[in-house]
């Protein structure tokens, strides 16, 4: 009896699957004239987004990366007006960004802009394009955001430099920005009085980070503030 009972079980399944398969072939019957809009719609959006990023996006690109070139020269010599505005016969950051935007280089004239800014004290100016700059970049993720904590410190924004800098220390952990901003933020808990968190910040940097320029100096600063705590 038990056997049977098994084999009906299994007859069960084999009618409930072909069940199931008989009402999606009547579905894909019924609905055929939508189905097949809505697949051509699909094909057309796919086909079209490929056709704009070979033929339209990456020309363009190739373009700006060459129009950027004279910019970044100028740059590079810490001439960042210039690097800005071109120099009447070369394109600066701002013509990249306005006839570039949507590339890469136009993203990465964003960045440069708003560094420029922040050298020529500019800072509102280097906090709203450094804000508009998107990167996963390993370098330029934190250093942006490090440098926008620069612009609210200059503008006397003490908090919100303090949580930039906390951002770009952990953005992408590495031996180069992260110690650089985490001992940045140390300083401005100093400056706000938290002196507790100022020295974990900084024995962070001397554990993890003890092989850098910032890890050696982070003892001076632990010594410095366990003295004046009477730790």
């Amino acid at each position: 009896m038990a056997k049977d009972n098994i084999k009906d079980t299994g007859e069960d399944k084999i009618v409930n699957v072909e069940s199931a398969l008989s009402r999606t072939e009547q579905f894909i019957e019924d609905n055929k004239k939508i189905i097949s809009i809505v697949v051509g719609a699909i094909i057309v959006v796919v086909g079209g987004f490929i056709l704009y990023k070979r033929f339209y996006l990456k020309p363009l690109q190739e373009e700006a990366q060459s129009q950027m070139f004279v910019a970044e020269q100028y740059f590079e010599k810490d001439s960042f007006r210039l690097a800005l505005k071109g120099d009447g016969n070369n394109l600066g950051f701002h013509d990249i960004i306005n006839e570039y935007g949507s590339t890469k280089s136009g993203n990465l004239a964003k960045y440069y802009a708003g560094i420029c800014y922040l050298k020529t004290k500019d800072f509102n100016k280097a906090i709203e394009y450094l804000e508009d700059f998107k990167s996963s970049d390993k370098f330029l993720a934190p250093i942006s955001l490090g440098s926008i904590g620069d612009a609210n410190m200059e503008l006397g924004k003490t908090k919100e430099a303090l949580d930039y800098y906390l951002k770009a220390a952990d953005k992408i952990l590495n031996d180069f920005t992260t110690p650089v901003y985490l001992m940045k933020a140390g300083m401005v808990y100093e400056k706000l009085g938290d002196t507790d968190n100022a020295l974990k910040i900084y024995e962070r940097v001397e554990k993890e980070y003890s092989k850098t320029q910032e890890g050696k100096k982070a003892e001076k600063y632990i010594a410095k503030l366990k003295y004046k705590s009477g730790k």
